[in-house]
């Protein structure tokens, strides 16, 4: 689609050409009847002047094509074309009595006077040839419109170029500041809609401060946000109320597995109930930051890597894999956040990478300023898996374990947190999945802040 701006100065640019030629045309079409006679008798001079030839002491008027039609369209035509005692005349017989007499020897110009009797009038025009005088008296003459036209025009043509290049001057500079106008009205619009937060749109553009031609835009845009909003609101409390809901069976789940008489037996389903109650409090959690119901803090990356690599280092010695954890600083890892969403982040990848990396025999969490990366040394993920996985129910096991939500919650937490989830893999030589985190520049300068969630 092309530019409004750019459609609306061309559009405007256009019309104003025509109005200006139609003016032009009325003007000499309506000119005074004086100085319409007096146009011809220039026009008429002319065609003669080019059509007269002077030899010696003979004067010859040439039949020219322009002469022909002047004569062809002015059945009363006469003249009389004189240069010092030559003389040649058309029409005399069509002559009236004129107050002049042959041959003319007067000053170089063009004039239109009456004839003796006032019934009529006609052109005398005096030309310098040379050394000598041409005059011309010529009467009853019809000139076409057209030629009349043309004549104007090239005698005026500095006239009429100066009114044109000011007139188009002038439209120019309102086609400029009509677009801009027009523009930034659309600027503002766009601006006021980029405001609007994406996670929570029930902000509106007020009306009153857009043009009215884009107010059924705007309007239909408020109407759209609306619905927005209404729709995340409506999935929010979904997700928050089913995370709740689910608390209630699951803490009834946790008391029935003490009666378990099994210890094995019930240390795997204690270990399974925490993870699925860990999943369930991220969800919340996920839920309340969409809502910013929940204010984020300080958190010690570090802290909740140990904590997350101790509650899986039973699983992985039964796994056979080594979990080891690497760090560049010592002290504190500050970011912003909650500490249980981060923590059911951080299990969520430590989890798949210990049960979904085939072949891995070491997992490495490694520390950085506002990042956690988890990486395996396993078999890898085939080539544009990693887009694949981060939507919801894709799984990278191919027998079929897991629902496939664990990184889509991963990633909608991260988003939560203004960062994000990137995964990157080499077939055959692991998957490496980072946590990046905004630094929290103003927790780094607080290090005496309570950093743990109870």
């Amino acid at each position: 689609m092309t530019s409004i701006a750019r459609t609306f100065a061309l559009s405007l640019g256009i019309a104003a050409t025509t109005i200006f030629l139609i003016m032009l045309g009325l003007f000499i079409w309506r000119y005074p009847m004086e100085e319409r006679e007096f146009r011809a008798c220039r026009v008429v001079a002319a065609v003669l002047d080019r059509a007269t030839e002077i030899e010696g002491q003979t004067l010859n008027v040439r039949p020219t094509r322009a002469l022909e039609e002047l004569k062809a369209d002015s059945p009363n035509l006469w003249y009389v074309v004189s240069s010092g005692d030559m003389v040649s005349e058309y029409g005399s017989e069509r002559r009236p009595a004129l107050p002049f007499v042959f041959p003319y020897r007067g000053p170089v110009g063009s004039s239109v006077f009456n004839t003796l009797d006032q019934k009529s009038t006609f052109c005398l025009a005096v030309m310098q040839r040379g050394p000598v005088q041409l005059a011309m008296m010529v009467g009853e003459p019809q000139v076409r419109f057209g030629r009349m036209a043309r004549n104007f025009l090239i005698r005026s043509v500095f006239s009429i170029t100066l009114l044109a290049l000011a007139f188009a001057a002038t439209v120019a500079v309102g086609a400029a500041l009509a677009a801009r106008f027009v523009s930034r009205g659309i600027e503002r619009v766009a601006l006021r809609a980029l405001a609007i937060d994406p996670s929570a749109p029930q902000g509106l553009i007020s009306l009153s401060e857009v043009p009215r031609e884009l107010k059924p835009l705007v309007k239909a845009l408020n109407r759209a946000f609306g619905e927005i909003d209404a729709y995340i609101r409506m999935q929010r409390r979904f997700l928050g109320n089913a995370a709740h809901q689910l608390r209630t069976p699951l803490t009834l789940l946790r008391a029935k597995i003490d009666d378990v008489p099994d210890p094995a037996l019930k240390a795997e389903l204690v270990r399974d109930v925490r993870r699925l109650t860990s999943l369930v409090s991220a969800m919340l959690d996920l839920a309340r930051l969409q809502n910013h119901a929940i204010a984020k803090r300080p958190i010690d990356l570090a802290a909740i890597a140990l904590d997350v690599l101790a509650d899986f280092g039973p699983s992985a010695l039964d796994a056979g894999i080594e979990l080891a954890l690497e760090r560049a600083d010592e002290g504190p890892l500050l970011v912003q956040g909650v500490d249980a969403a981060i923590r059911s982040a951080l299990a969520n990848l430590v989890g798949n990478a210990l049960i979904h990396a085939h072949g891995a025999r070491r997992v490495v969490v490694t520390l950085g300023r506002g990042s956690i990366a988890v990486e395996d040394d396993g078999a890898g993920l085939p080539d544009g898996a990693e887009r694949k996985l981060l939507e919801p129910f894709q799984t990278g096991n191919t027998a079929g374990g897991g629902a496939g939500l664990g990184l889509s919650i991963v990633r909608e937490i991260m988003a939560a947190h203004g960062g994000e989830l990137v995964i990157s893999s080499d077939p055959g030589c692991g998957t490496t999945m980072r946590l990046s985190f905004p630094e929290a520049a103003a927790a780094a300068g607080s290090p005496q802040l309570d950093l743990q969630e109870h």
